[in-house]
């Protein structure tokens, strides 16, 4: 058994050292393997032979590499890929403008105060849907879905594992809305967390947009080990997995996920709440059905710098967007919007 640590290039946010770890584990020669977000490596534990170092990198980047992933002996100079910019902007710019307008004509209500509304929280889910984030749960539905294929099942788990995460997250939302009644938070605890939902879409946005390699080190994240349970499920053939691996989703340490559930806190009411985040994996619906119907692996498409740092920029609008509201409304600033 050798131990080597291999160094990352395309971590973006939580959800990355999870996704790297699941499909590393699942090699043969693989014992262990724990990836680290703040450090950008892998530590990889297992039986690799006679391999130098360059041979097991290479090795296991093939493994990683549809992700977006390259892993190296050593540390790779921070290229920030400043020419994606150019048809970025302009694509985030018009994003931006389509839900402003939109909820201009009152089709979307996107942001009416300093609260998330249910527009909102959709379009994050949409947003979440082709992200890292959502990498990990497109991973674990395929392979749950290739474990149940064997037997002939195809099409009832998938139903099974979409239902249970919109239910779930409707009643687990719930509950977080109503757990936060019960601290009858006030107007500064409310200011408090609704800020720290902003800076979480904005570190959010700008690890995405990968121009500042520390900023990686500030994205708050899950312990590792719910991660890890999470994604031993997919190995399950039981009739309850499905339901099981929907609710788990919950508590995957992704950002955007966190940010909800962090607002849900703020609304006090189990219905509020449950809305919310109904409304946030209804969002994320569209991309992981047509995925798990299709077996269409969606994400590796999305593994471009202009798509990231696109969704780099709508998410740090929706975050400085958040805050500006919020500030408007504890009386720190003027209204600076009229909608």
């Amino acid at each position: 058994m050798k131990t080597f640590i291999l160094h990352v290039t395309g971590m973006h946010c939580p959800s990355c050292p999870m996704l790297i770890e699941s499909e590393l584990r699942d090699l043969p020669e693989v014992a262990r393997a724990h990836a680290s977000l703040k450090h950008q490596h892998v530590e990889v534990t297992g039986e690799f032979g006679d391999k130098t170092l360059a041979h097991v990198a290479e090795d296991l980047t093939a493994v990683v590499k549809k992700h977006g992933y390259t892993l190296s002996p050593e540390r790779q100079k921070h290229s920030v890929g400043w020419g994606d910019f150019s048809r970025a902007i302009p694509i985030a710019l018009a994003f931006i403008a389509l839900f402003i307008i939109l909820q201009k004509l009152g089709i979307v209500n996107l942001v009416t105060t300093s609260n998330v509304t249910y527009g909102t929280a959709f379009v994050i889910g949409l947003i979440a849907s082709v992200s890292t984030c959502m990498a990990v749960i497109g991973g674990l539905v395929l392979s749950m879905s290739a474990n149940f294929a064997k037997e002939g099942d195809k099409i009832r788990p998938q139903l099974f594992f979409h239902t249970s995460r919109l239910v779930s997250f409707f009643v687990l939302g719930g509950v977080i809305g109503a757990l936060g009644s019960t601290f009858t938070l006030g107007d500064t605890e409310t200011f408090i967390l609704n800020l720290l939902i902003a800076m979480i879409l904005f570190l959010l946005g700008i690890n995405l947009l990968d121009i500042f390699p520390w900023a990686k080190k500030l994205q708050p994240v899950l312990p590792s080990f719910f991660g890890k349970h999470v994604s031993e499920l997919r190995n399950m053939n039981h009739t309850l997995t499905p339901f099981l691996l929907g609710t788990a989703t919950f508590f995957l340490p992704c950002g955007f996920t966190q940010s909800m559930q962090i607002y849900t806190l703020t609304t006090g009411s189990f219905w509020t709440g449950a809305l919310t985040m109904f409304a946030f994996a209804l969002g994320t619906l569209p991309i992981l059905a047509l995925l798990s119907f299709s077996s269409l692996r969606i994400h590796t498409k999305a593994q471009s710098g202009v798509f990231f740092k696109t969704a780099g920029l709508v998410v740090i609008f929706f975050g400085v967007f958040n805050l500006i509201n919020n500030l408007a409304v504890a009386g720190i600033i003027a209204p600076l919007f009229s909608f």
